[in-house]
């Protein structure tokens, strides 16, 4: 897109909303100049930056099996994020024992789709996500994250362990190896043989977060229960907290300084799918730095409006929780904010619909639909 100066809208600066016009040229706010564009009526806010989604899923396989050519679903990713306002984001892809697009391999795949894709707008990075008791692909995991410079890993504990420590069978056993591609069987043998190994997962998952933490790797945690649970997170150098599943593990979480990314559909619906504290408590606490679109891209900006609406945040500090905190978390200082100097992440929004008029990216346009279209389009020939 050609330079341009945004006139006659509501700007959120970081001092907050006001009417002086925003210039872009080259990618990046810049303190004056270019074609003049009249966005009277609408508000121009910090694009919005995605920690943690995998709505991804959706478009890579719509159906098990059809995972011929990722890059299509790629592309879908790109243009449904562009359409909710998402400037950064950040897929969240297991390597897990589940399988199929969460397996091992799916991921390998998935990482080098992603590197070699062409086209994309918005700027997408990787979250691997380690079931940290898949101890005999440490080394192949971490050769991946290396190899393609993923920035960010999680750890996760997805085994069933309350029912292989009784010895039962464990639920959804039958779905989730068919999704694997294995029979049950050989799906509950493995799963018992990595139950079986649950003493030595401490030492090794804390000496690979080590040696990734030595290599610049952010790391977190997901869905931590309790005060020791963080503790132990914090003491390996996972210093974010994804999903606290209780109030205390959120406050110890903050008194640990530690980052803390709730997700946004738990806000939207007003408590957690699986029970657990409810994201809105957490925000009117204070403890949260960012909010994650999770699964459902659009929940990014429906929970900052639940929010506004429940009285819980002012709008301004609301949509930090979508794009400065979440930058910040990231370590991304170019972004989350619209200064002078900073890159041109921005989203353009109907303030009485909700409604993304536009998207633009690094001064690139994502997306642009609607009115805001005919405002971009006026005076221009084509």
């Amino acid at each position: 897109m050609s330079d341009m100066r945004l006139t006659g809208a509501e700007v959120l600066w970081p001092e907050g909303f006001s009417s002086a016009a925003l210039s872009v040229a080259d990618g990046v706010i810049v303190a004056d100049g270019g074609r003049n564009v009249d966005l009277s009526g609408f508000q121009v806010l910090p694009g919005l930056v995605d920690l943690h989604g995998d709505g991804f899923e959706r478009h890579l396989a719509p159906r098990r099996g059809a995972m011929k050519d990722l890059a299509p679903g790629l592309a879908a990713t790109d243009a449904e994020l562009a359409a909710n306002g998402v400037t950064t984001a950040v897929l969240a892809q297991f390597w897990s024992w589940e399988g199929g697009m969460r397996g091992p391999a799916f991921a390998q795949r998935f990482l080098g789709a992603l590197e070699t894709a062409e086209g994309l707008l918005t700027d997408m990075v990787v979250q691997l996500r380690l079931e940290t008791h898949m101890l005999e692909d440490y080394a192949a995991f971490e050769a991946a994250v290396a190899a393609h410079h993923v920035p960010y890993v999680v750890f996760n504990d997805h085994l069933p362990h309350s029912a292989l420590a009784k010895g039962k069978k464990p639920p959804r056993l039958t779905g989730q190896a068919l999704k694997a591609g294995r029979n049950p069987e050989a799906h509950e043998a493995m799963l018992k043989e990595m139950h079986a190994r649950t003493v030595e997962v401490p030492a090794a998952v804390g000496a690979l977060a080590a040696r990734l933490a030595a290599k610049g790797v952010r790391l977190g945690s997901h869905d931590d229960a309790t005060v020791e649970t963080r503790a132990d997170w914090r003491v390996r150098g996972a210093a974010i907290s994804e999903f606290p599943e209780t109030f205390e593990a959120a406050e110890a979480a903050r008194g640990g300084g530690d980052a803390i990314v709730l997700g946004a559909p738990n806000v939207v619906r007003g408590n957690s799918h699986k029970g657990n504290v409810s994201a809105a408590d957490l925000v009117a606490a204070g403890l949260c730095d960012a909010l994650a679109s999770d699964y459902h891209y659009p929940a990014l900006k429906q929970a900052v409006f639940r929010l506004v609406a429940d009285g819980l945040v002012s709008f301004e500090a609301g949509w930090a929780l979508v794009s400065a905190g979440p930058a910040s978390v990231m370590g991304l200082t170019d972004r989350g904010t619209l200064e002078v100097g900073k890159r041109a992440d921005l989203v353009i929004l109907e303030p009485e619909t909700g409604r993304v008029g536009a998207t633009i990216v690094g001064g690139r346009v994502s997306f642009m639909a609607g009115e805001v279209a005919e405002r971009f389009m006026a005076g221009t020939e084509i």
